[in-house]
């Protein structure tokens, strides 16, 4: 007998493995968390959506073949300390709301399909994120309740609020990264060049060199490792928004390669101000937007991009750093074509492009940089540098000290 829920109520589980699909009109992304007594996570490791997608007792499963993406809960594997396990929502299209999209929840036995229990919210609005049930232990027994508590922060809102650090931290200033000492001939006291700031140049030899400054005067740009052009035009800066594109292709007769595209935004001291990634697609009022996760790298075309407004960045920001990683943990020989490419966001021009070509055996790539000097042009810099890191936040370190 399926038992119908309103917000707030309640049944026993009849089942000791459940699985819990939540459909919608349109495609949602299904996660799961698992809390302690306190209604918070124990690490990050308790947060399981498609790009973690196992946990104790807990796993994730993508939508296919006409089933939607759910939550299976084995309250046997459950560890010892976790009494409830959340079950959230959110739209796959970055921006919607659940406003004429209210989604149900289906609690099924895993092993039979029998459906046990069903719950629709209330008629949703600006709501971008929904806690949807949670199966929580009480007395020995185990339940499910009927939540229906929206978020208008979106995904990385819920995260928060049960203690996932979806937002990086600053490195303390003990851990700060340590800035090259100064040239022999300048003062022991004087401060290190910031990254928008090209370090004192010693005297002139007596026939000095001439170098040319690369700007997109003659059109498209390919760049080397370690090359660099100047986001001028004539003499003037050419645009205001640009879009960074990233692609690749899981190498031949290999799997499906899930990675993530970021942009770490700098100040002037090399300190970490916010991060655009998957998990938090805009930052600083929309100055830089983030177009959501791609899951394969399948397909022509980029794969994930990030738009730009150069005007809307706050003065503080001075260097954007655009990085990638496999947050699964494959290594980067799994991937072939990997590449990033600078586009005028208006016009969808192809300005700048860099191609990696090799890969190595690390889980992250530093790509490239874009850095605002004193005169208020901006230049990008090709770097594709191999690290390990599997997450945006591990990134940080590694990004700060290539600017």
């Amino acid at each position: 007998m399926t038992t119908v829920l309103t917000q707030g109520g309640n049944a026993p589980l009849t089942a000791a493995r459940v699985t819990v699909e939540v459909t919608a009109p349109k495609a949602l992304d299904v996660s799961g968390l698992l809390l302690t007594d306190a209604g918070k996570v124990r690490s990050d490791a308790d947060f399981v959506f498609f790009n973690a997608p196992n946990g104790p007792g807990v796993s994730h499963r993508p939508a296919s073949g006409g089933a939607a993406d759910a939550i299976t809960i084995d309250t046997r594997a459950v560890p010892a300390g976790i009494t409830k396990i959340v079950v959230t929502a959110s739209p796959d299209e970055a921006g919607t709301t659940f406003a004429g999209i209210e989604p149900t929840a289906t609690v099924r036995d895993a092993d039979t399909g029998a459906v046990l229990v069903t719950f629709t919210p209330p008629r949703l609005d600006r709501e971008t994120a929904l806690v949807v049930v949670e199966v929580y232990q009480r007395g020995g027994a185990w339940k499910v309740r009927a939540v229906g508590q929206g978020y208008a922060n979106g995904l990385a809102g819920i995260a928060t609020d049960f203690g996932v650090s979806v937002e990086d931290e600053p490195a303390p200033a003990a851990q700060a990264v340590q800035t090259p000492p100064p040239p022999a001939h300048a003062p022991a006291t004087q401060a290190p060049p910031m990254p928008n700031t090209p370090p004192a140049a010693p005297p002139a030899p007596a026939t000095a060199p001439s170098f040319t400054k690369v700007t997109l005067d003659k059109g498209r740009v390919n760049l080397v490792k370690g090359g660099s052009v100047s986001l001028e035009k004539n003499g003037k800066p050419f645009l205001s928004s640009v879009r960074m594109g990233l692609g690749w292709e899981p190498a031949r007769g290999g799997r499906n390669v899930d990675l993530d595209a970021s942009c770490i935004a700098f100040d002037a001291q090399r300190n970490k101000i916010e991060t655009a990634w998957f998990m938090k697609l805009s930052i600083f009022n929309g100055a830089i937007a983030h177009s959501g996760d791609n899951l394969t790298g399948e397909g022509a075309g980029d794969d994930e991009s990030i738009t730009v407004h150069l005007d809307g960045l706050p003065p503080e920001a001075v260097g954007l750093v655009f990085v990638v990683n496999s947050f699964s943990g494959q290594k980067f020989t799994d991937v072939k074509n990997a590449y990033c490419r600078l586009l005028d966001a208006g016009s969808g021009q192809e300005l700048v492009r860099f191609d990696l070509t090799s890969s190595e055996a690390h889980t992250g790539v530093v790509m490239c940089k874009l850095v605002r000097q004193f005169s208020g042009e901006w230049v990008m810099t090709a770097i594709g540098e191999y690290v390990d890191a599997k997450t945006a936040r591990a990134m940080v370190k590694p990004a700060s000290a290539m600017l």
